[in-house]
């Protein structure tokens, strides 16, 4: 195909207003586009009408593009708005969190840990900022999820924050913990990301944190 400097013209200003235009003008834009190129074709070689084809199938494949990149968008737009009217009606319920620290007051702490083996000896280390250990000792346990509370007033415990880890006499590597709370309150990052929930004894927490909504899941 012989194309004159004005059809290469043409062909790179219709290309680059496909990329800035919606779907709905794709079709106008082809045969624009198909249009510039039969005027400045050479009438002793006239263009294989294939080569047509082939370029509206590249425009029906930027058309697809372009829709499913807005759908996307759309989906994307819409769960934000779910999670944020989820998050809200949390307010006041009782969840779980997985986490390896505390904010204690004077209010007793729920939670619960979760032992891949039986052990004799099961023991919830609670340390200060200062590096002090304070044990709950659960004693035997069989696998499976074991309730424990962190009474600030019975150990002796000042306001604070604290780290949490478990010991077992069967050497379990790493146990999980989740400590119960109540929501106080959600708030959306003004620049955007997941919401966050003001959780009583844990601070604030990304809502994909946790780990169970509802009732008292450590009791």
């Amino acid at each position: 195909m012989n194309v004159n400097e004005a059809t290469a013209r043409d062909a790179a200003s219709t290309r680059n207003t496909v990329q800035g235009n919606g779907t709905g003008e794709l079709n106008d834009l082809f045969m624009t586009l198909l249009v510039a190129q039969i005027q400045n074709q050479d009438p002793l070689n006239p263009t294989d009408g294939t080569e047509y084809v082939a370029q509206l199938a590249q425009m029906t494949q930027v058309q697809s593009m372009e829709t499913m990149k807005t759908l996307m968008q759309n989906n994307s737009t819409l769960m934000d708005n779910l999670q944020v009217l989820s998050t809200a009606n949390l307010v006041g319920q009782k969840v779980m969190v997985q986490s390896d620290s505390v904010e204690l007051t004077d209010q007793p702490l729920d939670g619960r840990l979760t032992l891949e083996h039986a052990a004799s000896n099961v023991t919830v280390i609670v340390k200060d900022s200062t590096g002090v250990e304070h044990k709950i000792e659960l004693g035997k346990q069989e696998a499976g999820q074991v309730p424990f509370t962190i009474d600030p007033k019975d150990m002796d415990l000042p306001e604070g924050r604290y780290t949490l880890s478990v010991v077992t006499d069967v050497g379990e590597a790493k146990v999980p913990v989740e400590i119960a709370g109540t929501v106080n309150n959600v708030r959306i990052p003004l620049e955007g990301g997941s919401a966050l929930l003001n959780i009583s004894g844990l601070g604030e927490v990304p809502y994909y944190n946790i780990s169970q909504f509802g009732g008292n899941g450590a009791a």
